[in-house]
């Protein structure tokens, strides 16, 4: 085992580190071969999102948080791609950049297959602005995910359902460190919010697929998340909502800030006017509160230290339907126990990240990051104490080499020890501990074509197996304003903590992702469409015992655990996002079909899950009003039926085989922008379900009569107001 650490740990020590950040202002112009302006030039700050585009002149300005050495590039359709050194200190004015006409038409390529929300600033971005204006998310950043293809509606589910995969094979990581219990605890059925706010993060990458061999233990997907940087100015923040208070405020020096915040909430006035589905009813009413701290340092040009930390406590009593009604038993027969329990939520959360990034001579780049994860619940069940604590520390490291502007090379390792402990009736104990090594070469050979091959190697101390695991991507230049992208590769994943803790030790499940998209993108206006193949191996069987359909029972009964089962999913998506036909409006459609089966857990047989909707489609619009200084954003959401379990159809084809009826919503939100004095204000209000839609989710069956699935709200209204003493332009609205 140490030698497995060292080697891990110290192979990647061959290189040096990262860039810092500051306010500057970038400027100059950019000229062709015969010293003429070059009009419409994309001018940025290489592996940033930092540009502009030229005007008429030929002449560029933008502004950057960027500090150190850095590389300034300039792309133009007919051009050649062209680059100069950069050393920023403060701002940086005459800047002359050359390019030169292309024997081709074409710009430089990018991978985008699989990739979704990046802060890379070629594809399709999400910003923290978009996520809180967008119609039906909440301020949620996982729930605005759920507006872009490739994802399922989770009315009772916490989670990113991507591709066919069920909850738990997606991962949320933070500056590079995946997130223990990301959501906020709540009863079974009931899905909730995820811990974090939008505006606590630069940057948001959503891959539905094929993603970078940095990450693994996710058989479909990543939400990363990025953290913010150092802030422009201190500030002060407070606020009011239907759902309680919070304060937060920053305070900036020279070469560091410090920020602190804390919230009160209480969920009876929101409770009041918001409309919960049958069968849930609050008898304590959810009330809970939190604070938060973060440190940012610059101890030089070239590097930053950011550390966070922050603590949660909520409680809460509510009836709700019993996850075991309808359910069969040992013998076969159909559990018809009481139709509503008693569930008491009661949980401590706390999270903390810290991570050093520093760069040398544009040339090397050096990453590392360290991360807790802890939440404990004092739950019961009924009249049964659920005691429950989840944990997960981990450590990473990356270096990266950059050859040039086109050549780069990255390794790096990471060790995590994560576990659970469970009390419910009898102590089950699960943990363990995984380390990794991966390296990613991104190379640019031609314009018109990038690779990007890499591999990642696992080792699980508790199942005592290693995993190698190949992964490709690539992408060809296919007009003036398209391309083409491929991605694959393999995945691999622990089996559900459930399985662990009942004593079973199956092995790691596999997935082997095949994608090819082609993108169109030209004046804000992005067509996308991307198809799949998704192929599942040694995924988790129960033995013993037929199909139980309650998804939450806490102890797995089985004769045996093994790794024999097996499924595909198959589909095609399309995405179009448009903010340029329309003045200060901004609209996506996003369409997902999937054909998916699995044999897997209790199933008796191959048959498509009960959270997988076949068709999926989300029409997402924007408006900001100039003469009103508001803005009105719209959702619609539609999902066809999902399959459930009729106890009276059991057999090979009839199994899961019934559809609920389909899912719509429509959502609505609207922000007042104003200024009292000094200090800028929102006021803002959402409503989701606008028409009081009783969406269905499944059926639970008593006495041969169906009762059905919903989601705890089936409609809510939201409303607040936030004061700022750091005002922000209409134009990130």
């Amino acid at each position: 085992m140490r030698k497995r650490l060292l080697l891990i740990f110290f192979l990647p020590l061959l290189a040096g580190s990262f860039a810092a950040f500051a306010d500057t202002r970038i400027s100059g112009k950019v000229l062709d071969n015969f010293e003429k302006p070059v009009k419409g030039a994309s001018v940025y700050l290489d592996n940033t999102i930092d540009g502009a585009t030229t005007d008429s002149l030929g002449e560029f300005s933008f502004a950057t948080e960027e500090k150190g050495n850095q590389t300034i590039v300039a792309t133009l359709a007919a051009y050649e791609l062209t680059g100069q050194p950069l050393v920023i200190t403060g701002d940086v004015t005459g800047i002359v950049l050359h390019m030169r006409k292309s024997q081709h038409d074409l710009e430089s390529v990018t991978i985008t297959a699989g990739s979704f929300a990046s802060s890379d600033r070629t594809k399709t971005v999400l910003n923290p602005i978009d996520v809180v204006t967008t119609a039906g998310s909440n301020g949620d950043v996982v729930k605005a995910m759920q507006m872009l293809p490739g994802t399922q509606q989770t009315g009772t589910d916490n989670g990113l359902l991507i591709r066919g995969g069920d909850v738990s094979e997606a991962a949320i990581i933070v500056d590079g460190t995946i997130v223990q219990s990301a959501f906020v605890s709540g009863p079974p059925g009931l899905s909730t919010r995820s811990r974090f706010s939008p505006f606590q993060f630069k940057g948001v990458s959503f891959s539905s697929g094929g993603y970078s061999s940095r990450y693994g233990q996710a058989l479909s997907g990543v939400l990363d998340l990025n953290s913010n940087d150092m802030p422009d100015k201190s500030n002060v923040n407070l606020g009011a909502s239907i759902a309680g208070i919070y304060a937060s405020g920053t305070k900036k020096w020279k070469k560091c800030s410090f920020d602190a915040g804390g919230n009160y909430t209480n969920l009876a006035p929101l409770l009041a006017v918001s409309s919960t589905s049958n069968g849930y009813k609050f008898y304590k009413v959810p009330v809970g509160g939190g604070g938060n701290a973060r440190f940012v340092w610059e101890p030089n040009k070239n590097g930053i230290l950011k550390a966070t930390f922050s603590a949660t406590y909520s409680k809460s009593g509510i009836n709700i339907p019993n996850p075991a009604l309808g359910s069969v038993d040992t013998t076969g027969n159909v559990n018809t126990t009481d139709e509503q329990i008693k569930y008491i939520t009661e949980d401590n959360y706390y999270f903390g990240t810290i991570s050093y990034k520093q760069s040398f001579k544009n040339k090397y780049t050096l990453y590392t990051a360290g991360s807790f994860s802890y939440d404990k619940l004092n739950n019961v069940y009924d009249i049964i104490a659920l005691k429950q604590e989840e944990y997960r520390n981990q450590g990473r490291i990356e270096l990266k080499r950059n050859f040039t502007t086109r050549l780069n090379l990255m390794v790096g390792a990471e060790l995590q020890n994560f576990g659970t402990k469970k009390q419910f009736g009898r102590t089950q104990q699960y943990d363990e501990t995984q380390l990794a090594a991966f390296t990613e070469l991104e190379w640019t050979p031609i314009y018109w074509l990038a690779l990007r091959p890499g591999i990642r190697y696992e080792y699980s101390t508790f199942l005592n197996v290693d995993k190698v695991a190949p992964r490709f991507s690539a992408a060809i230049k296919t007009g003036n304003h398209s391309q083409a992208s491929l991605a694959g590769g393999i995945f691999y994943q622990n089996a559900n903590t459930n399985y662990y803790l009942s004593g079973f030790k199956p092995g790691m499940q596999s997935a082997i992702h095949y994608i090819a998209n082609w993108q169109w993108s030209k004046s804000d206006r992005t067509l996308r469409v991307e198809g799949y193949y998704k192929n599942y191996q040694d995924l988790v069987r129960e033995n013993g015992y037929g199909y139980n359909p309650n998804r939450f029972r806490p102890v797995i009964v089985a004769s045996s655990v093994d790794n024999t089962g097996y499924g595909y999913a198959q589909g095609l998506e399309l995405f179009w996002r448009d903010k340029k036909s329309f003045k200060n409006t901004d609209y996506w459609v996003s369409y997902s079909y999937i054909d998916t089966k699995r044999l897997y857990e209790n199933f008796n047989f191959e048959a498509t899950p009960t959270f997988v909707a076949q068709h999926n489609l989300s029409v997402v619009g924007k408006h900001f009003i100039d003469k009103w200084h508001a803005n009105i954003s719209a959702t619609y959401s539609f999902s066809s039926g999902y399959p459930y379990f009729d106890p009276a159809k059991t057999s090979g084809s009839d199994f899961l085989s019934g559809r609920t009826p389909t899912f719509n919503n429509t959502a609505i939100t609207a922000a007042w922008l104003h200024s009292f004095g000094k200090w800028f204000t929102v006021f803002y209000v959402s409503v989701d379900n606008v028409l009081n839609t009783h969406n269905v989710f499944g059926y639970r069956y008593k006495d041969g009569q169906r009762q059905p699935i919903a989601p705890g709200f089936y409609r809510t209204i939201f409303f607040g107001a936030n004061f700022s003493l750091s005002q922000f332009s209409k134009d990130e609205l």
